[in-house]
């Protein structure tokens, strides 16, 4: 078939290079797609944001399948149009993508069906949150409530810290948010597959937030991951499916609206076990490369067979069982202003040291690769332990020439340590 994938990041590279190994795939689009992407796809210049412009661009290609990558398209319900137009699509409906959409959405819904998560109150205006603030411990979480592209999050520990936060949510009219309490444990994150009944684990990873060394620094969208996270023990991964991920999705079909697609859930594993973050209606970036590196199945006849509501005789799918494990490599001031423009070199080299080098923030100018974003590589290896895919990964970014790049270099260090022993 035909196949449309949607997005330009390191996550569409990852997609478009696994989609590319199927046997079912006659040809692969991508809008707008990147460099790395224009391996495996011919890319169209159509906004995603323009839903008529990508239904037009699927009739006439004869596309029988989309897979969106990002987030926004999903909320502004592209994933219901093409559906009605009879197209194929990996994705949830506007509705069911409110569980990223919409922070308040999400927490009332756990609120209803007693869903573990952290005590919650939604607030609509600048005075109400500063009130709301008082009945919060520090440290203390404040989220807008929409899309904020991964750093949406504040984790202040001053009341100066957290009075910012509100004020810069509140900048704007119409600004909504929720204030959380902090959870204390460690972070996990846990993908299933669902056609809005059955539900698939597909993997875990730990992503790596913070933009500096020892999680030190401002959030940013991710610095790094690895896959799985071992932390997110079997039991553990059974208990959250069965008290956090499952209610989810009977509630939502219930409401009519059922999920069809990739569900992420962000986990803190608590000593009360775990409890809800936050969901993703979309594969994590960057969790999602070391997810395809890892998967040992056809990624469009497992897309496929969600979209048309076949999953509820399949086994899980299966990964690899060596660790993945990808860098972040972003331009200088990111999570800031990031320094555009730079010139890359050295990615068949680092690809020559059995990596895999997917690019997210990049362009050609002329014959010269450059950085165009914030994150611009992810540097992407393998290994028998989480050590050795973290050595692999990092001789991997060492063979690239990036003078206005800059990384992490302790992606995986609680994996490693605990390997250590």
């Amino acid at each position: 078939m035909n196949v449309l994938l949607l997005g330009s990041g390191g996550r569409e590279h990852a997609l478009a290079w696994k989609l590319a190994q199927s046997p079912l795939l006659e040809k692969l689009y991508a809008a707008p797609g990147n460099p790395g992407i224009a391996e495996y796809a011919e890319l169209a210049d159509v906004a995603i944001a323009d839903q008529r412009a990508v239904i037009d661009f699927c009739l006439r290609h004869s596309i029988g399948f989309v897979a969106i990558g990002p987030e926004a398209p999903l909320v502004e319900g592209l994933a219901d149009n093409l559906r009605t137009m009879g197209i194929a699509v990996f994705g949830p409906g506007k509705a069911a993508a409110q569980l990223e959409g919409s922070k308040g959405f999400t927490k009332d819904l756990c609120a209803r069906e007693n869903i573990p998560t952290a005590g919650y109150v939604r607030v609509e205006s600048r005075d109400g949150a500063l009130a709301a603030l008082d009945d919060f411990r520090l440290p203390v979480v404040i989220k807008a409530d929409g899309l904020a592209a991964g750093k949406g999050v504040t984790v202040a520990t001053t009341r100066e810290e957290a009075e910012g936060a509100v004020a810069a949510i509140f900048a704007d009219a119409g600004g909504s948010a929720v204030i959380e309490e902090f959870l204390e444990g460690e972070e996990a994150s846990l993908f299933v597959l669902t056609d809005g009944t059955a539900i698939l684990p597909f993997g875990s990873a730990q992503d790596h937030k913070r933009v500096g060394d020892g999680d030190t620094g401002p959030n940013t969208g991710g610095m790094g991951a690895y896959s799985p996270a071992r932390v997110l023990t079997p039991a553990l991964e059974a208990e959250a499916i069965d008290t956090i991920v499952r209610p989810t999705v009977e509630a939502l079909a219930r409401a009519g609206t059922p999920y069809s697609g990739v569900l992420y859930a962000g986990l803190m594993l608590t000593a009360a076990g775990p409890k809800l973050i936050e969901y993703n209606a979309r594969f994590g970036d960057p969790e999602c490369q070391v997810l395809m590196l890892r998967l040992e199945e056809d990624l469009l006849e497992l897309m496929a067979a969600t979209a048309k509501g076949e999953l509820a005789d399949r086994p899980a799918p299966r990964f690899s069982p060596e660790p993945a494990l990808t860098v972040v490599m972003a331009a200088k001031g990111y999570p800031g202003t990031p320094e555009t423009g730079g010139a890359i070199r050295g990615i068949e080299a680092a690809q020559a040291e059995g990596a895999r080098v997917f690019q997210a923030g990049t362009r050609l100018e002329g014959e010269t690769l450059v950085a165009s974003g914030g994150r611009v590589l992810n540097v992407t290896a393998r290994g028998a332990t989480v050590a050795e895919a973290q050595a692999a990964a990092y001789r991997a970014v060492d063979a690239i020439d990036f003078p206005t790049g800059f990384c992490r270099r302790d992606i995986g260090w609680r994996e490693v340590a605990r390997e250590q022993g």
